[in-house]
């Protein structure tokens, strides 16, 4: 509903339960929190996953990265492959540090570079390994936390990041695409705020899998853009299901499932009966832009880096260990969205009325809470909270926004007050100190009134260092 609705907001009765509300601070707490750190470390594995790769970027400035982990892909294709390596780009790659190096802050940046002649340089990784799957019965989750490369409009035009797996029959062969399977995690082009992605298998053109475009979908970046700060993409193939499926998030939701009965037996058998093998890299020009306006111009903006915190991979092997919750391992760096709870008391769902905020849980009032299980806040303790709020409580109405760790019975470890906004969807971004926090949690958000009304939306939240 808008913020300038007079309508009452629907919402079930409730008992009115008495509490304290500390109410003073607020035009201090109103203030636009910090992005979350960009040197995060790669977060602790849930019970039950065992880390089974990771890379934090940690170096120094100006080097490259760790070569007994990854190798280089340089030129317009991979040897006696197709040109403009089989999707049209028009980067050459190379091993340089101007295109690819560490920042010495726990980053690696692939940066593109247009030279005089105006012809454009970038950077192509990919591990050595290529034996990323998961064990009969068991997962395999792969993540990184990204912030796309920071340009946006006609700047934009012909940038394509990605952070994605081939299948390891690919490797030496080079022809033998879409069949052996490709498994995008992240794609963007021209800058949208969209985060695309997607299964390759079958043949192409067409095929079970509507080859050139795959199985796909996409889904936009809350809290800050997918350019303007990081996130947590995320893949989750799982054999532990039947059928066989697997799973794409953005900051722990999940937006995209493909499952082995949407294909025929033999197409997912000849995608998923190998390992994989993992790529960073920043294209500039080919199909995928060409689709969304066209490649790079005189217009676009060179120089504007796909930056990457960590890139991680996790095994659960089959018949062991606890479950992660159903949204997979959240990344307390990277916004969590507030209606992917696991658990909830008094929450009602709602669409946000802002272009890209998607959803937000609102008509909370005293005694209501929502519950984000596996959080995880990594080896460097975190000391802040920030939440994306809104209220259009009447005068006199107010509360706390309360977060506490693996029962509500525990005491919060941090809060922050609330009254109006100016309406129910004039969202804030309202930073709170908490306790230092490490390794793996779960969160409850608690909230807390002297009054029954309801006092707050929450769109978000997240935590810094």
């Amino acid at each position: 509903m808008s913020a300038s609705s007079g309508r009452a907001r629907p919402r079930p009765l409730r008992r009115a339960l008495v509490a304290v509300a500390a109410a003073v601070g607020l035009a201090a707490a109103l203030a636009t929190a910090a992005t979350a750190p960009a040197d995060a470390s790669a977060p602790t594995p849930p019970s039950g996953w065992t880390q089974v790769f990771a890379d934090d970027f940690d170096g120094a400035a100006g080097t490259g990265v760790n070569t007994a982990d990854w190798r280089y892909d340089t030129g317009t294709s991979y040897p006696g492959g197709a040109g403009g390596w089989g999707t049209g780009e028009v980067e050459t790659m190379t091993s340089s540090t101007d295109n690819v190096a560490l920042d010495g802050n726990g980053n690696l940046l692939i940066t593109p570079r247009r030279d005089a002649s105006g012809n454009w340089t970038s950077g192509r990784i990919e591990t050595n390994r290529t034996d990323f799957q998961p064990p009969a019965g068991g997962r395999l989750r792969v993540q990184a936390r990204i912030q796309m490369p920071n340009v946006t409009g006609a700047g934009a035009k012909g940038y394509w990041p990605a952070f994605w797996m081939l299948g390891a029959p690919f490797r030496g062969n080079y022809w033998n695409w879409p069949g052996v399977g490709e498994l995008d995690i992240m794609e963007n082009v021209q800058g949208l705020n969209t985060d695309w992605a997607t299964m390759h298998c079958g043949t192409n053109p067409g095929g079970p899998c509507n080859e050139t475009s795959g199985i796909g979908n996409t889904t936009s970046c809350t809290g800050t853009t997918c350019q303007a700060g990081f996130h947590t993409y995320a893949m989750e193939w799982d054999r532990s299901t039947s059928p066989e499926e697997i799973r794409f998030y953005l900051d722990g939701v999940v937006f995209h499932t493909v499952r082995a009965n949407q294909v025929d037996a033999t197409t997912w058998a000849d995608a998923t009966n190998h390992g994989y093998f993992l790529i960073l890299n920043v294209a500039m020009g080919g199909g995928f832009p060409g689709a969304f306006g066209g490649g790079p111009d005189s217009g676009t903006e060179p120089n504007h880096p796909m930056a990457v915190d960590y890139v991680q991979v996790l095994q659960s092997s089959g018949g062991g260990g606890t479950t992660p919750p159903p949204s997979g391992g959240r990344d307390a760096y990277s916004a969590v969205q507030a209606e992917s709870y696991d658990g909830q008391s008094g929450v009602i769902p709602e669409t946000t009325t802002d272009t890209g905020g998607g959803q937000d849980i609102g008509s909370l009032a005293n005694g209501d809470w929502a519950l984000y299980k596996g959080v995880a806040f990594g080896s460097t303790p975190a000391t802040q909270f920030h939440a994306r709020v809104a209220s259009g409580a009447a005068s006199g109405v107010s509360g706390l926004v309360e977060v506490r760790l693996d029962s509500r019975g525990n005491a919060p470890i941090g809060s922050f007050a609330l009254a109006s906004t100016g309406g129910w969807q004039s969202w804030r971004t309202v930073p709170a100190n908490i306790g230092p926090v490490t390794g793996t949690h779960d969160v409850y958000l608690t909230f807390t009134s002297g009054q029954p009304a309801d006092f707050v939306n929450v769109n978000w939240f997240d935590f810094g260092h």
